[in-house]
């Protein structure tokens, strides 16, 4: 389930694709107990949804997930959203934010700032963590 960044039920999109994926896994031969796992991941990896991952598995999906939003991939996919979003680009006065309040829901570069730096303190794994270290290195 992929709803728009701006759709009011966007935090609900990881449940509602948990669930999805147990009705589409439900004769599959898994268990009961693997099933859950499954949807837990699935739910948990969500930025938005906010859900602490319990699983190992749930780690690494979350920080695989957080993981896209870094590099070269993270960076289009920012501009992206920003322009479909009709967020400017930068500040016309102040575009690093010297001088003001950083504001990603109007000036996409401050996206940078608000919440991809912050990734890879955020990251379950060490692995995830250096990775993700790496990648913002290449960003900023």
């Amino acid at each position: 389930v992929n709803l728009p960044k701006n759709h009011p039920q966007r935090q609900l999109a990881s449940h509602w694709s948990a669930e999805r994926a147990r009705q589409l896994l439900a004769d599959s031969g898994l268990s009961d107990a693997q099933l859950d796992n499954l949807a837990h991941a699935i739910e948990a990896h969500s930025y938005s949804a906010a859900i602490p991952p319990r699983t190992l598995e749930a780690k690494i999906v979350q920080d695989a997930d957080r993981m896209d939003a870094l590099g070269p991939v993270g960076l289009a996919r920012m501009f992206y959203v920003s322009g479909r979003m009709g967020r400017a680009l930068a500040h016309p006065i102040d575009p690093m934010a010297e001088q003001r309040g950083l504001d990603d829901q109007a000036w996409a570069i401050d996206h940078i700032d608000v919440k991809l730096a912050r990734l890879p303190g955020m990251m379950q794994t060490k692995a995830g963590r250096d990775m993700a270290e790496r990648k913002l290195e290449w960003l900023i």
